[in-house]
């Protein structure tokens, strides 16, 4: 909504969402793990790296928190700019399968970052914050003019419920979390570890 005023443009969006998610990360990882993405904690919970339990508990927040800011925006911008700019959707010629297999990918490819430098215990982690959200960042300079780079179904559900607006949000939900999911199965595969081959 602050593109739509002061044109960031999608090199402008990229840097501040990706700062923003760096600066969450940090305030908010010892807390709760900085899951702010339901994509993210299905996957986790899928290869048992989180709580199954706990699932419903943190995408009920995490959608409440995604509607609540989507009112905060309205409440914030009012008049001067319309709710609808902030509804996940994909652009012309995009077709629906190239969206979906976008919003696969890059979920993919964050999901894959945050279990290499955030999940693995093996991992260097006191730089994961810049990692992934340089992760989201980049992801957002490629592909933020196509479908939004929304990987997060919070961040798509939020604003489409407080615009009333469902258009493809299903794709918005299951890309990103079969996108997640897969890239966790393929990390832990990768990690497994090998028979000793003297044995």
């Amino acid at each position: 909504m602050t593109n739509q005023i002061n044109s960031l443009g999608v090199i402008g969006v990229a840097v501040a969402w990706g700062l923003v998610v760096m600066v969450m990360i940090y305030s908010f990882g010892h807390v709760s793990g900085a899951h702010f993405n339901p994509a993210v904690t299905i996957a986790l919970a899928t290869c048992h790296k989180f709580p199954s339990r706990q699932v419903p508990v943190y995408i009920a927040s995490q959608l409440a928190g995604s509607t609540l800011a989507a009112r905060t925006l309205i409440l914030i911008f009012h008049v001067q700019v319309n709710i609808d700019v902030t509804v996940t959707q994909f652009v012309d010629p995009t077709t629906v399968y190239e969206a979906f297999a976008w919003e696969f990918l890059l979920s993919f490819i964050l999901m894959l970052t945050i279990c290499g430098v955030a999940t693995d215990s093996r991992a260097i982690n006191e730089l994961s914050g810049v990692t992934i959200g340089a992760t989201v960042m980049f992801s957002v300079l490629i592909a933020g003019n196509v479908t939004v780079a929304s990987m997060n179904p919070a961040r798509s559900i939020g604003p489409a419920l407080v615009a009333w607006n469902f258009h493809n949000l299903w794709l918005y939900i299951l890309a990103p979390v079969l996108g997640t999911t897969t890239a966790t199965l393929i990390y832990a595969l990768l990690w497994l570890p090998l028979p000793d081959q003297f044995d």
